[in-house]
């Protein structure tokens, strides 16, 4: 007995399996909640996929769109996961700019260098109440 790959996986099944989600219930949440098109459309979670799809992924403020080249219902290596899928090359540039818009945007930002005291404490509060 033989298995052969599948015709058509549930979105959120493929979603898992090709490493966008950690969970399938983390799949599901987000398709349900807008967060996956599939052709261009909003879907439901149980909707079919098959070879050939565009997907439109958007997971944490970082959107991917990719076109669907192969069906899994197991969650296999990440080096497996992406023989699933080919990302966009407008979409890979997006995101690298998007990352380095976010770098130079907290470039400027210094962390303290230490918790404040009793005394710095006293004078956060004095000035944070006279505003």
């Amino acid at each position: 007995m033989k298995k052969t790959q599948p015709d058509t996986v549930r979105l959120d099944k493929w979603l898992w399996a090709a490493r966008f989600f950690k969970t399938r219930s983390l799949a599901a949440k987000a398709v349900n909640g807008g967060k996956v098109h599939l052709n261009g459309a909003r879907t439901k979670a149980a909707r079919a996929v098959k070879a050939g799809d565009d997907l439109f992924i958007t997971r944490g403020g970082v959107e991917f769109k990719v076109k669907v080249l192969g069906l899994s219902l197991y969650r296999r290596p990440a080096v497996e996961a992406r023989l699933l899928y080919e990302e966009y090359e407008e979409s890979i540039k997006a995101r690298e700019e998007k990352r380095e818009l976010r770098r130079m945007f907290n470039a400027g930002f210094s962390s303290p260098s230490k918790k404040p005291g009793k005394r710095d404490r006293r004078k956060i509060k004095e000035f944070v109440r006279k505003g």
